[in-house]
């Protein structure tokens, strides 16, 4: 599900009031965590963080004129979805982040290729979130983007 909100404010100003308290914090906890450098965006219809033109002139690969995505969050119909382009172009991070979850939620871990589902929104390892926001810089990204997934 995809907003037209034009800020993330807007954004969770939308949700359910029973998703909101979630996706605040889940905001707050990427913001206050990601190295300096990225920035907050609305991104494909959900919260974005990205690394700018201003920092990475070309884009996004297939949409150039968006900025390079790095993590969106966003509240669908039955989950609360992280996107972590980071995880999925990169093995160690994705092993990493496997071998942790467990040691932060007792339920089985829920994801797809960059997607971590939440269907219980008081489940959300939010310091495991604050760990994973703070593993990679924007130009460890870039270069992980470059090698990995730009073609």
């Amino acid at each position: 599900m995809t907003s037209e909100a034009s800020t993330p404010e807007e954004y969770i100003a939308e949700l359910p009031e029973e998703r909101v308290p979630a996706m605040q914090k889940l905001r707050k906890t990427i913001k206050e965590n990601l190295p300096k450098g990225f920035m907050e965006t609305m991104n494909y219809g959900m919260i974005g963080f990205v690394v700018p033109h201003s920092i990475y002139p070309g884009g996004y690969h297939c949409t150039p004129e968006l900025p390079l995505p790095f993590i969106n969050i966003a509240s669908q119909k039955n989950f609360i979805a992280l996107y972590h382009s980071g995880i999925y172009a990169n093995e160690e991070l994705l092993n990493w982040f496997v071998g942790e979850y467990p040691n932060h939620v007792k339920t089985k871990l829920d994801m797809g290729k960059s997607c971590i589902r939440f269907k219980k929104p008081d489940q959300i390892p939010y310091e495991l979130i604050a760990e994973l926001a703070r593993k990679m810089t924007v130009q460890q990204w870039v270069e992980i983007y470059e090698k990995a997934i730009k073609r």
